[in-house]
């Protein structure tokens, strides 16, 4: 029985070494689709407050406050969290964003919502674990 154990603790210390770049691989895949979306928002400009007026229902706030929003925060958090600066406020910044998303759109596309789980999960990685020895935040010691 110690030889299963001791070979079973081997295995999965070793696997322990993928930590960090699977933790970078879901930190620059979710900023790129995001920081893909907010590219696409601020290129046509006048077609985003025209979705987040009458296609968006963002609850509480102006459509335009929300779109300004939106955009930086598709724009500024995706960088931070590919340098893996400030990385778990980022991610809980781009899950504000998703969430938000997901509940502003009534007819959401099954596909499209699985999506927005995925990059939710991803987010949810980084929040849990931190962004890994391959970031700036292990540089600079941020918690």
């Amino acid at each position: 029985m110690n030889k299963v154990i001791n070979w079973y603790n081997l295995v999965f210390a070793k696997l322990g070494y993928l930590e960090s770049p699977a933790l970078l691989g879901a930190r620059l895949y979710v900023a790129w689709v995001f920081f893909k979306s907010g590219l696409t928002k601020v290129n046509d400009w006048e077609n985003t407050l025209l979705l987040f007026e009458y296609e968006y229902a963002v609850p509480v706030l102006n459509f335009e406050f929300a779109a300004y929003l939106a955009t930086f925060g598709e724009l500024v958090l995706p960088i931070l969290l590919s340098l893996g600066l400030f990385a778990r406020k980022s991610a809980i910044g781009l899950l504000i964003v998703n969430y938000v998303a997901v509940i502003s759109l009534e007819d959401i596309p099954t596909a499209a919502l699985y999506l927005h789980h995925i990059w939710g999960l991803a987010l949810a990685a980084v929040i849990i674990w931190g962004s890994g020895i391959l970031s700036l935040d292990k540089l600079l010691k941020i918690k």
